[in-house]
């Protein structure tokens, strides 16, 4: 997707050579048009799968999850990083360790959202460590729901996310994917199947 490569080398900032900050656009302060426009490509990526909700996780996804959501026309359920005094019901839960934070936070999805009935796209910002898409790829298993795949907004390759996505037969579809990045250049791998 060019438009989000362009913003990406024009705002985004390189902190090292793992880290990258975009929240002057993506996760702090938020374009909004930019974020519809994710949304309708995550939309055409999935085109013809019969997805009745998309999963992310809160905080940083759920923007680009409830973008993709609209797009699709379904709705969207975000797993929730701390049981809430008002989530009374059962749910399915997993431990996830957060890359950039470095916590581990139990995430929970209530059983009344995800049933074996539901069709999930997975959505979130990042791919880079695959930790937090790995325990909504478990939770969907839990539920007995079939996945469709996992649609990330930015996948830093050179980490072992897509790798380890891949090893348990998830199909990984990244707006854009960098190969490496210094803070003097990114370097994106451009897939030619996609025209977004």
């Amino acid at each position: 997707m060019k438009l989000l490569q362009d913003r990406i080398r024009k705002d985004g900032d390189v902190l090292s050579s793992h880290v990258l900050k975009v929240d002057s656009f993506l996760n702090h302060q938020v374009d909004p048009l930019l974020t519809m426009e994710i949304g309708k490509a995550f939309a055409e990526r999935f085109a013809g799968e019969p997805i009745t909700k998309v999963l992310t996780i809160e905080a940083s996804g759920i923007q680009f999850a409830m973008a993709t959501a609209l797009a699709l026309g379904v709705p969207f359920v975000y797993a929730k990083k701390k049981k809430a005094v008002t989530l009374t019901e059962d749910v399915y839960s997993v431990p996830v360790e957060s890359f950039t934070r470095k916590e581990t936070y139990q995430v929970s999805v209530s059983k009344k959202y995800l049933t074996a009935d539901d069709t999930v796209l997975i959505v979130d910002d990042f791919l880079a460590t695959g930790a937090a898409l790995i325990g909504l790829v478990d939770i969907i298993g839990q539920a007995g729901a079939k996945l469709v795949g996992v649609g990330a907004v930015i996948e830093k390759s050179f980490q072992e996310g897509r790798g380890l996505l891949e090893q348990k037969g998830v199909r990984i579809e990244s707006l854009a994917r960098i190969e490496s990045m210094s803070p003097e250049e990114i370097h994106f791998i451009e897939e030619t199947a996609t025209t977004c």
